[in-house]
C-alpha cells in the first residue's frame, strides 16, 4: 500500500477519497481517529491519510492532481444570469447553466 494523500482536515481526506473512489480506485482511510494523539506523536503522523494498492499509485495520484487543478482554476462569470462563480464549481447555483456555455471574467 502507498499513502497518496495526507491534510490536517478529516474533510480535506473525505473529499480526496470520494474523488478516488469515482475515479474506480480502491482506497483506505487511515488515521480517522488519531488526532487525539496529537503531542504524543508528531504532528503529520497523526493527520488522516489515504493509501492505494502500489499498483494505482501513479493513477491515484494523477486524478488527484487534476481535481486539485480543476479547483485551483479562475473564478467565471454565467453568461445567463452574471453570476460569479468560484473555479470549482461547473454549473452555475443560480440558474444552472454549465461552465461550457459561459465567458470567462
Amino acid at each position: 500500500m502507498k499513502r497518496v494523500y495526507r491534510a490536517a482536515s478529516l474533510l480535506q481526506v473525505a473529499h480526496a477519497r470520494n474523488v478516488l473512489i469515482t475515479a474506480g480506485i480502491h482506497c483506505e482511510l487511515r488515521n480517522q481517529y488519531l488526532a487525539g494523539a496529537l503531542g504524543d506523536l508528531p504532528m503529520m503522523e497523526t493527520w488522516p491519510q489515504l493509501y492505494v494498492d502500489d499498483a494505482d499509485e501513479g493513477f491515484a495520484l494523477s486524478v488527484l492532481a487534476r481535481a486539485s487543478a480543476v479547483s485551483a482554476g479562475n473564478p467565471w462569470v454565467c453568461a445567463e444570469c452574471g453570476e460569479q462563480m468560484e473555479p470549482q464549481f461547473t454549473q452555475c447555483w443560480r440558474c444552472g447553466v454549465e461552465l461550457a456555455r459561459t465567458t470567462p471574467p
